[in-house]
């Protein structure tokens, strides 16, 4: 199962080409190889400050330190994307420990994020730089960044505010009569609506995303802080859950569907593998809360990805083609985020496991 997991990794990050690709497999390295400098490890704030990891012997960041910017306003070039730009952010702060130029690129990067970037009515951050338009793949992106900039940097509010965009894109994204679940993009009334549907990888950016800012939070020197709203931003994870949960599925066996209100589309790889890590994730930091039927449903998750792995060469699908959410055509080859997504699952199941083990 190991050398399929590290088939798997090896694809997806060979695959990576754009911004938030990149961040997304680091991400997946970083949970599969050095657990303890994830968020999701029991003490990833030693002293209440942020690890100091050797870099050269770390893969998650030996791999984003080639795509990090030093000198530039944002870490990497993201076609337009504000958000995006942040995808590598947590990575840079571990570096940044121990190279002084990575630090002050982190630096730069939040404060173009707090400074530069439109706001959506309501005070949310845009996900695009030139005008103020909202993606549920923000989510992932930009908050983790600012709530590990907050612990990196010493600073309580930043935190609130890593913890305060994820519920303000929760107040724009959430659907109607689909309450719990996130529609993909909103942006100004001038502009034709791109995408305005429930898709499935759009609610797993925004559900992963936030577990990531409570892990952070949670765990920082500021859990205790009144005004950091973490049992809302918990109530707004388990709404997505269970709206994923209760959602259309297609494929044998079951996958969630790529759009998640239309059982035309086909069942869907990634999103499955992403929902369902945070599931694991959550079971793990909130055992009183995450109930027996959140498991079963994180358990039919992790059998259905595994029955769509390719065992000869580490291919996952059917995935969305990538670039084109709206498509019902699906990738029988699998796209970078989608084989990071799978890596997380296999991840975030063995630390659950392990965490069982300890109990």
């Amino acid at each position: 199962m190991e050398s399929l997991v590290d088939d798997i990794m090896t694809a997806g990050a060979s695959l990576a080409k754009a911004s938030w690709e990149h961040g997304t497999a680091a991400e997946a390295l970083i949970e599969l190889h050095d657990p303890e400098l994830s968020v999701f490890a029991t003490d990833p704030f030693p002293a209440a400050r942020i690890p100091q990891p050797t870099v050269d012997a770390t893969p998650g960041l030996v791999y984003a330190k080639k795509y990090i910017r030093k000198d530039e306003k944002t870490l990497i070039d993201a076609d337009g994307s504000s958000g995006d730009t942040a995808a590598l952010g947590v990575f840079c702060i571990l570096i940044g420990q121990s190279i002084t130029d990575y630090h002050t690129a982190a630096k730069r990067e939040a404060d173009y994020l707090l400074e530069d970037v439109p706001r959506w009515s309501n005070g949310a951050i845009s996900h695009r730089h030139c005008y103020a338009e909202l993606w549920a793949d923000f989510v992932y992106m930009a908050p983790p960044f600012l709530a590990y900039q907050a612990v990196a940097t010493g600073n309580a509010d930043l935190m609130r505010v890593a913890v305060q965009q994820c519920l303000l894109y929760s107040d724009v994204l959430q659907s109607e009569p689909e309450r719990k679940l996130w529609k993909h993009i909103v942006g100004p009334a001038w502009m034709p609506a791109r995408d305005k549907g429930i898709w499935a990888t759009g609610n797993g950016w925004a559900v992963a995303g936030m577990v990531r800012v409570l892990a952070t939070a949670i765990k920082s020197p500021y859990n205790k802080s009144d005004n950091l709203d973490t049992k809302r931003l918990l109530q707004v994870i388990f709404d997505i859950i269970d709206g994923a949960s209760s959602a259309k599925k297609n494929g044998s066996p079951p996958l969630l569907c790529n759009y998640l209100n239309d059982g035309s589309y086909f069942g869907d790889v990634a999103s499955t593998a992403l929902v369902a890590s945070a599931v694991y994730r959550l079971a793990v930091m909130f055992p009183k809360e995450c109930s027996s039927q959140h498991i079963r449903f994180a358990e039919s998750c992790w059998e259905s990805v595994q029955a769509h792995i390719n065992d000869r060469n580490g291919d996952v699908g059917p995935t969305p083609m990538p670039g084109v959410a709206l498509s019902h055509t699906p990738s029988m080859e699998g796209s970078s985020q989608g084989h990071s997504f799978v890596v997380m699952l296999f991840a975030a199941h063995r630390d659950w496991e392990n965490w069982k083990q300890m109990k």
